[in-house]
């Protein structure tokens, strides 16, 4: 299927698999103090939920990927989502902030295999600007996770505490596995690369050595930071702030009307202007945002809407940036974009472990840590996108 205009029941599913990934900490994070209270554990001991959650997002995008280029995306898609529905079900029953941090592992790993089929089935259909128009628009639908997912999760977390949050990832997994079994047909190429494991790491190996591949995903991965840093140190940078947990669901979600409002301009105007003209426009937005949140922060100003308007113009800027990245980053790669796609969460993922990691090490009460790595990564997305439109030239 070549055609320019995707059914949107198709953008729809496709766009929810994508936001998978967002769901499983938008939904969760307004109950990390409830679980920090619940198992008397430590800031630092909760954090660990969100990064074994992301360790387990990066190691489940290796595996699903290449394995959906030998088997097809709609097999590995109804496995990983079986495993989404058994682990989330039994994270309600742990004994222990230890315990829920490995189920948190084995979700996310499983979680995973829904966030690369869809950036795979993307590239089984479209390529280049077509390709990053359909992706901003799985966006938008992806922006309405982050807007109504704290706005839920605060208000499971105060009805029914953390557990409730989990009863209903386990329900959202019934939904997709019922969609995908009646409603999505195949899409992988009729030719299917090898499983075996040397023929993977081989294939592995020479997507990273593509410098098609390396420049747009140094790019996507500094925006993704700047989102990160929202994402995992806001719920206790806000609660320190005296941020009640129904104002900090709000609060989250204004940030995220910036995501979505990006994303829809960048399906409005990506075939109009272009990939690197959009990319270019992001980039200038987000390093104002991020160099504004890093000066508010250590100009001692504590408001939170210190917090919030930068954040939210980062990631409007972001948000025209990543589909037009992801899809450069894939478009090389028409027979192994499972491949491609594992590797492009992979690394991300693996990244927002390691961020989210110090992230939790560096908390000291402030919006100092947070607006730090935001500034870092605003100035990382700008040299970033400069070095890859003279890259173009």
């Amino acid at each position: 299927m070549k055609n320019n205009d995707t059914p949107l029941a198709l953008t729809l599913l496709l766009g929810i698999l994508l936001a998978l990934s967002a769901l499983g900490t938008d939904l969760y994070v307004p109950a990390l103090p409830d679980a920090a209270a619940s198992f008397a554990a430590p800031v630092s001991a909760t954090q660990l939920t969100i990064t074994t959650y992301f360790a387990g997002l990066a190691l489940g995008q290796l595996l699903w990927g290449p394995l959906s280029d030998r088997y097809g995306r709609r097999p590995v898609l109804l496995t990983a989502l079986g495993g989404m529905l058994a682990v989330t079900a039994a994270s309600p029953f742990a004994p222990s902030i230890g315990v829920l941090a490995l189920l948190r592992l084995a979700q996310g790993f499983a979680m995973a295999g829904g966030v690369v089929m869809a950036r795979s089935i993307v590239r089984d259909l479209h390529a280049h600007e077509q390709a990053a128009r359909l992706l901003a628009r799985m966006m938008v639908v992806f922006s309405i996770v982050p807007i109504g997912a704290p706005l839920l999760g605060a208000t499971l977390t105060s009805i029914h505490g953390w557990r409730g949050v989990f009863w209903t990832f386990a329900v959202v997994a019934v939904v997709l596995l019922v969609t995908v079994t009646f409603g999505l047909r195949e899409t992988a190429p009729a030719e299917r690369r090898s499983a075996r494991p040397a023929e993977i790491a081989r294939t592995l190996g020479g997507i990273l050595a593509e410098r098609r591949f390396v420049s747009p995903l140094l790019l996507f991965l500094s925006c993704q930071a700047g989102i990160l840093a929202w994402v995992a140190s806001s719920s206790f940078t806000l609660a320190h702030a005296g941020v009640s947990v129904t104002a900090y669901g709000w609060m989250f979600a204004g940030v995220m009307l910036g995501q979505i409002g990006g994303a829809w301009a960048a399906s409005r105007f990506v075939l109009g202007f272009g990939s690197g003209r959009l990319m270019r426009a992001g980039a200038w937005l987000v390093l104002g945002g991020g160099v504004a949140a890093g000066a508010l922060a250590w100009g001692g100003v504590a408001h939170w809407l210190a917090l919030v308007l930068p954040f939210a113009l980062i990631l409007f800027g972001c948000a025209l940036i990543l589909p037009s990245a992801t899809s450069m980053a894939l478009s090389p790669f028409p027979q192994a974009a499972g491949s491609a796609a594992s590797l492009i969460g992979a690394i991300g993922f693996t990244s927002g472990a390691l961020l989210s990691t110090l992230l939790g090490i560096t908390f000291d009460g402030t919006s100092r840590p947070m607006a730090s790595v935001a500034a870092v990564a605003a100035i990382c997305v700008f040299a970033c996108e400069r070095m890859l439109s003279r890259g173009k030239a």
